[in-house]
């Protein structure tokens, strides 16, 4: 098969092609690009799974970035086994073709057990004091250890949260070079989230955005050279465009005034959310969020809620999930999209005072619902570096400390992604220069992608 790199460059999309890419518009005119059509949801985990597997949500399980778990009654977030993808992944097909194809993962999600010959995916380190440390996963596992001798221990805290940069994304490059090095895979994936952080902060008009876009710019110019100097073909991709929003929506506070939605308060007074209590909650993703009904009774006037709410633009019932193709028993009994300029949160408090002590850090597990406020620090506290560094020295010291310098102000949000975007230039986009690996068409299926990648990996050479 031919050697083919597929580099997911997060929140490209075609309206973000111009002056401050230079390499990339250069690199697309000797070919050709096409936007990817919007899914339901257009989050990370979802897209990734559906181009992966050529399959919908309703059929290979992956109905967003969490859900509720009916069984255990406790919403998760950010998995990463991929037992938990319920249908074959492009890898698969290729390697019942070709025994000797190999794969190489690089940060794509559900990393961890799958049946890729080589993957890299974050892991921290979570000690028994309390302590989280940078590090990584790998199978395998000798691979971790020999990339960070190399670079260093993975950038956790430049992947995600108030401190994120380019960094983390220049790891993974390096990574995924060192890796084609040792081991020269037949398919190698690749993931860039470098344009996730401002983006989603401050929305696309803001003075850093010019800045990210040239740094992406030169970050993938560098491994396009490389891969193809190795004479790999390149598929250039992204899985959502990042759209501004100024309206934070508030679901589960809806909820919870309306007596539905249950909480359990603390000794200190914090309260977190009883959803096996919970006669109706929300699990927010994005500007989509599974409603979960624990009393069907309820169901026409939590429907009717939703229909009412300012900010919501669609409210998908068994029917409607039907047609987005998200009839899955993960997905909730509704499902609620945002309109372009909203998104929702997973506040489910009525008084700041109360609201739970992880929803002042990262900590991207135990909230029940995606929270982006987490990329900032508290505008409203005085000396946030003194404030980290006397923590950060606290935490040298061998002491507990918990850094709690994450807002509970959904208002500082700019940008937003999971609905079907209204322009075609703020959808992903899809490049290659082997142009008859594209499908005939003026925009591409999400499950199309799937097929995308097995042209490029059967190109007769």
């Amino acid at each position: 098969m031919k050697k083919t790199v597929v580099i997911n460059v997060v929140g490209l999309c075609g309206a973000l092609i111009g002056e401050h890419t230079p390499f990339l518009k250069q690199w697309i005119a000797k070919g050709q690009a096409m936007p990817v059509e919007n899914m339901l949801p257009a989050v990370t985990c979802s897209v990734q799974t559906t181009y992966l597997t050529g399959k919908w949500p309703s059929e290979h399980g992956i109905v967003g970035n969490g859900w509720y778990d009916r069984t255990e009654c406790e919403v998760k977030f950010w998995k990463q086994s991929n037992k938990l993808v319920q249908a074959p992944k492009v890898w698969d097909e290729a390697r019942f073709h070709d025994p000797n194809f190999t794969v190489c993962n690089m940060f794509w999600w559900y990393n961890m057990y799958s049946t890729a010959d080589y993957s890299v995916t974050p892991r921290p380190q979570y000690w028994a004091d309390g302590r989280k440390t940078p590090d990584c996963y790998s199978h395998p596992a000798d691979l971790r250890d020999k990339l960070q001798e190399r670079l260093g221990i993975f950038p956790l805290f430049d992947f995600w949260g108030p401190r994120t940069s380019i960094r983390s994304s220049r790891w993974i490059a390096e990574a995924s070079k060192l890796v084609d090095e040792w081991h020269n895979p037949t398919l190698t994936l690749i993931y860039l989230p470098h344009l996730d952080y401002n983006f989603q902060r401050f929305g696309t008009q803001h003075p850093t955005i010019p800045e990210d876009l040239r740094q992406i710019d030169a970050l993938c110019a560098d491994l396009i050279q490389f891969y193809e100097q190795r004479g790999a073909e390149v598929l250039l991709l992204s899985e959502y465009g990042i759209t501004d929003v100024s309206r934070p929506i508030h679901l589960n506070r809806l909820f919870r005034q309306k007596g539905w939605l249950q909480v359990r308060r603390e000794h200190d007074a914090t309260e977190l959310l009883d959803a096996g209590a919970s006669r109706v909650f929300a699990v927010a993703d994005h500007q989509l969020a599974h409603i979960y009904i624990n009393d069907p009774t309820l169901l026409p006037q939590v429907k009717s809620l939703l229909q009412q709410t300012e900010g919501v633009e669609l409210v998908l019932d068994e029917q409607g999930k039907k047609a987005h193709h998200l009839t899955h028993e993960r997905a909730g009994d509704l499902v609620a999209v945002a309109d372009a300029k909203s998104w929702f949160t997973y506040y489910y408090w009525l008084d700041d005072r109360h609201a739970p002590d992880f929803a002042r850090i990262v900590d991207i597990h135990k909230k029940p619902g995606y929270d982006p406020v987490e990329m900032f620090t508290d505008p409203k506290k005085p000396l946030m570096p003194l404030r980290v560094g006397w923590k950060l020295l606290k935490k040298k010291l061998g002491f507990r400390m918990l850094m709690d310098v994450i807002p509970l102000d959904a208002s500082l949000i700019g940008g937003s992604h999971g609905r079907i975007t209204d322009r075609p230039e703020d959808k992903p986009l899809l490049a290659a220069r082997y142009v008859a690996c594209l499908p005939n068409q003026a925009i591409c299926a999400p499950t199309e992608v799937y097929h995308v990648i097995m042209r490029l990996l059967n190109r007769q050479t």
